[in-house]
C-alpha cells in the first residue's frame, strides 16, 4: 500500500472525491471572502484544525501560491499526493511544537526554515495548528514560533459543511465532509508574532491563535446550522 503506484492510485481517488464533494456543496450566506482576505494579506500563515482541513485546498485564491506542512511519515504519503495535485507544494516535517529537541528529530527545524523561506518568497503557508496525537484543537508553539521568525501574520480559518461524518476514536474527531450539503468558510482577524517574543509571550500567543482558530472553526457551524 506504500509502493509509488499504490499511493498515486490512492492519492487521485481521494482528489477526485474531494473535487466532487467541494461541487456538490451550496455557499451559505455569512462566510468570508477569502479571496480577499489572502490577497490583501499575502504571504500569510493559514492555520487550520486537524481533522478539519479536507477541503482547504478550495479556499485559497489559485493565482496565489501557496505550500503545506506534511509530516514525514510513511502514510503522508498519500496526503502529499492529494495536495500536490491541487497545486500546493509540501513541505515535510513536524512543525507544531516549535523548536525542540524532539521536534528536531522530526525534521520541524528545517521544516521551519524552509516555510520561513518561502514565506519570504511569497509564498503562502497552509499550516495546520494542532499537534498529531496531541491535544485537538489546541495549538502547538510552531504555528506561533513560525510567525515570529518569518514576521508573518497567522490567519485563523475554518470550512465545516453541514453533511460530513465524524471518524470513530479519531484522536482530532476528523470529519469526513460528505456530498450534497452547506459550506461555510471563516476566516478571524489576523494574529501577529513580534519577532522579539520570549518563551511567555508565545505561550500567550499560542492561547491566542487557538481561541481565534476554535471561534472561526464555531462561527462557521453556526453558519451551517452544526453547532451543538
Amino acid at each position: 500500500m506504500r509502493s509509488p503506484a499504490a499511493v498515486a492510485a490512492i492519492g487521485n481517488t481521494v482528489y477526485g472525491l474531494l473535487r466532487f464533494v467541494h461541487a456538490t456543496q451550496r455557499p451559505v450566506a455569512g462566510s468570508s471572502d477569502f479571496y480577499r482576505i489572502l490577497h490583501e494579506r499575502h504571504p500569510a500563515i493559514v492555520g487550520l484544525w486537524h481533522g478539519q482541513h479536507l477541503l482547504a485546498p478550495f479556499f485559497r485564491p489559485r493565482d496565489l501560491p501557496y505550500a503545506a506542512l506534511l509530516s514525514r511519515s510513511a502514510d503522508a504519503e498519500i496526503n502529499a499526493h492529494v495536495v500536490e495535485a491541487f497545486g500546493i507544494s509540501t513541505v515535510r516535517g513536524s512543525g507544531g511544537r516549535g523548536i525542540d529537541k524532539r521536534t528536531k528529530k522530526k525534521g520541524g527545524a528545517r521544516a521551519l526554515v524552509a516555510m520561513r523561506r518561502l514565506l519570504g518568497m511569497r509564498t503562502g503557508i497552509c499550516m495546520i495548528a494542532d499537534v498529531p496525537k496531541g491535544t485537538a484543537r489546541e495549538a502547538g508553539l510552531g504555528i506561533v514560533t513560525l510567525a515570529k521568525i518569518s514576521g508573518r501574520p497567522i490567519i485563523p480559518a475554518a470550512a465545516v459543511t453541514s453533511r460530513h461524518r465524524v471518524v470513530a476514536g479519531a484522536w482530532d474527531k476528523a470529519r469526513v465532509p460528505l456530498p450534497f450539503g452547506r459550506i461555510a468558510v471563516v476566516m478571524g482577524e489576523p494574529v501577529f508574532v513580534p519577532a522579539d517574543a520570549d518563551a511567555a509571550l508565545l505561550e500567550e500567543k499560542r492561547a491566542e491563535v487557538t481561541a481565534a482558530i476554535e471561534a472561526a472553526n464555531r462561527a462557521a457551524e453556526r453558519l451551517v446550522g452544526t453547532l451543538s
